[in-house]
Formats: structure tokens, C-alpha cells, sequence
């Protein structure tokens, strides 16, 4: 089936089958911060925002996002260069592979409440698989972030 939507910023045409997650065919599209590391929607690293809203492309068929906007970090990297060096001083992105899926949910967070606690930062990357880290400096360079931006360093 032929699909037409906006894929950060730009109008795409493609044929789909019906059962493509969205995942695959972002990746076909040259997309490489859209990663697969489960499969089954636990692990957040194939998070791209749809119409603005974060989901899981693993869980979406590619035919639904016909008509609508897709947004993949590749899209987004003004907003994540503001605050992704945050991350990297707190030693968080150790191999980086969980990376994108922190900082499409981190800016999804930041967009909607721009001054979370701690414990709501938590809940907004807790579907975030990180094996190298152990979460707490994620959650460091996010407030680092947050503190610099309140005393005007951002």
C-alpha cells in the first residue's frame, strides 16, 4: 500500500506492506536514531514522536501514520543539542545506544512540563532500558540542565 506523510518536516511517499512497524520503515528511511532493542515495547529506544505525541514505532504499522507527522531525533536536534552535553558531563551516555529514546522522551517531558521534579523526570524515563548507567546520571544531567537554564547558562 502507498503511504504519504511528513517525516521531520518533509513529505514522504512510500509503499508499505500492511504489517511494517513504523520502526523498520523509519530505518529504511535512513533514520538511525530509531533503534530496536526489544521488540515488545519495554525497552524505549525506538521512541519518535507521532503528531507531536511520544510513541513506541515498534508498536505502530507504518500504514497509520499516513496523513500524519513523524518526528525522529533527526528532527529534533536543535532542542536535543541544548541538553544532551548535560548528559554526557554526568558520564550517562556510556555506549549511547539508549540515547535517543532518553532525549525524545526527555524533550517530550520538558515540552509538555518545563519544570519537572525529580520524581516526574523518573517517571518519564523509567521506559527507558539503560544497561550501563543505572539511570541516576540521566537524571543528574536533566537537573543540571534544568538548574543552568533557571540561572539564565542556557
Amino acid at each position: 500500500m502507498e503511504i504519504t506523510f511528513t517525516l521531520n518536516g518533509k513529505p514522504v511517499s512510500v509503499s508499505v506492506s500492511p504489517d511494517t512497524p513504523l520502526l523498520d520503515l523509519l530505518r529504511s528511511l535512513g533514520m538511525k536514531s530509531v533503534k530496536c532493542g526489544c521488540e515488545n515495547t519495554v525497552c524505549g529506544l525506538c521512541t519518535v514522536f507521532l503528531d507531536e505525541k511520544p510513541v513506541l514505532s515498534c508498536s505502530v504499522p507504518a500504514a497509520r501514520v499516513s496523513g500524519k507527522s513523524v518526528t525522529t531525533l533527526e528532527g529534533l536536534t536543535e532542542e536535543a543539542e541544548a541538553f544532551i552535553g548535560f548528559i554526557a558531563d554526568q558520564g550517562a551516555d556510556q555506549c549511547g545506544f539508549c540515547n535517543p529514546g532518553y532525549v525524545m522522551n526527555t524533550i517530550a517531558l520538558l515540552r509538555e512540563n518545563p519544570d519537572p521534579t525529580d520524581d516526574e523526570i523518573r517517571a518519564c524515563l523509567a521506559g527507558n532500558l539503560c544497561r550501563c548507567s543505572g539511570y541516576e546520571g540521566q537524571l543528574r544531567g536533566i537537573r543540571a540542565f534544568l538548574d543552568a537554564k533557571k540561572e539564565g547558562k542556557r
